[in-house]
């Protein structure tokens, strides 16, 4: 429990406010027990749970409400319903014991405010869409408070709504624009393309790339930066995200002196929990919450690595830019724009030249990303 202890804190102290967690883990969760020797089931029957080992993630989930945070809790990882792509299983579920195990799962957490089921598991439901349904059906049925958000966790390079956009049990869309690519266009078009759907629901990009993940995961092609994760970030907010998840690759798998690493991490999971990455992205979130974020609606500016945000009512907007350049805004009044660092938080006074354009500050360093904010006066 220290460890776990250790992690919350220290992410509630860095202003997260949601952590992804599951309960059938992807590690082989069904057959490796975990750090007092429980299992999660007994003989690996998904409508029988072990008590000891549930009585931790009750706790975990106390404590993280203790903290004021959310808990995104998928019941299983995919694997365990579709192992047809990798992962170590085994395959445990059916329809009818789907719906049990998220009956019961739901039942133990449904009373508690600080939970949202996630659905899926880092798979393409494909011929499983029916045990996927089968284990919302049980969550939705076992929770009596029936005020808890589900979502859908797909796979690299899928969105929920792909699959299951207009069932009711979805209340917003999750996508992953994964780990394959420094491609900032994938990010942006994926998430217009999902938050234009109707009916709408909201949408975020549940796995993004990840700081300290092998690009590609190819580590000879390097490794995902603090930038990379800011980009992925911002451009998804700014498309129409109503949230994102931040990803670090050694934290995910707990990357230690317990487990085999899984491709190649470079940083223990303790000192990855202060990563730069880490720390900017309460900016992110502080930024949106100083804008009026409820009536933002995204906008394409018309060029390459930059994305906007506006009012209709014209008294607000914010671009980002991805990497320098240069914006012309017509019209403004002098003091009525701001650059605002993502790397700090910071605010400074912008100012457009003789012809009206807007140049990005010199920031140094490899991805220089700023945001440009215009408030009317």
């Amino acid at each position: 429990m220290e460890e776990a202890e250790h992690y919350l804190r220290t992410r509630a102290g860095q202003g997260f406010n949601v952590i992804q967690a599951v309960a059938l883990a992807e590690l082989d969760g069904i057959r490796t027990p975990n750090y007092y020797g429980d299992l999660p089931l007994v003989d690996q029957d998904p409508t029988r749970l072990n008590e000891p080992y549930w009585r931790h993630i009750d706790e975990v989930v106390d404590l993280a409400a203790e903290l004021g945070l959310y808990v995104a809790l998928l019941p299983t990882w995919g694997d365990k319903i579709n192992r047809t792509v990798w992962g170590a299983g085994p395959l445990i579920f059916d329809k009818a014991n789907a719906r049990e195990f998220g009956r019961l799962v739901a039942q133990r957490y449904g009373g508690r405010d600080n939970v949202i089921w996630v659905n899926g598991g880092d798979r393409d439901p494909g011929e499983f869409k029916s045990t996927w349904r089968a284990l919302a059906a049980g969550l939705r049925e076992g929770d009596d408070s029936a005020g808890h958000l589900m979502t859908f966790h797909p796979c690299g390079e899928q969105s929920s709504a792909d699959h299951f956009h207009d069932e009711k049990w979805l209340d917003m869309n999750m996508l992953q624009t994964g780990h394959g690519a420094r491609d900032l266009d994938f990010v942006a078009e994926m998430t217009r393309k999902t938050y234009r759907r109707t009916p709408t629901k909201p949408v975020l990009d549940g796995e993004p790339r990840y700081e300290n993940h092998p690009i590609g995961f190819d580590m000879r092609r390097g490794y995902y930066d603090d930038g990379d994760a800011r980009q992925a970030a911002y451009a998804g907010v700014f498309c129409g995200g109503c949230g994102v998840t931040y990803g670090c690759h050694a934290i995910w798998q707990f990357a230690g002196d317990r487990h085999d690493p899984v491709n190649n991490p470079i940083s223990h999971w303790r000192y990855s929990l202060g990563l730069p990455g880490a720390g900017q992205m309460r900016h992110l979130k502080e930024l949106m919450l100083s804008l009026p974020f409820l009536r933002l609606a995204p906008f394409q500016v018309g060029s390459p690595f930059k994305f906007g945000l506006a009012t209709a009512e014209g008294d607000a907007a914010a671009v980002y830019f991805a990497e320098p350049g240069t914006l012309e805004v017509a019209g403004l009044p002098s003091g009525s724009a701001e650059w605002f660092d993502p790397t700090t938080g910071h605010r400074r006074f912008a100012e457009p030249d003789a012809e009206g354009m807007f140049h990005t500050p010199d920031r140094g360093g490899r991805i220089q990303d700023w945001v440009l904010l215009i408030a009317a006066r």
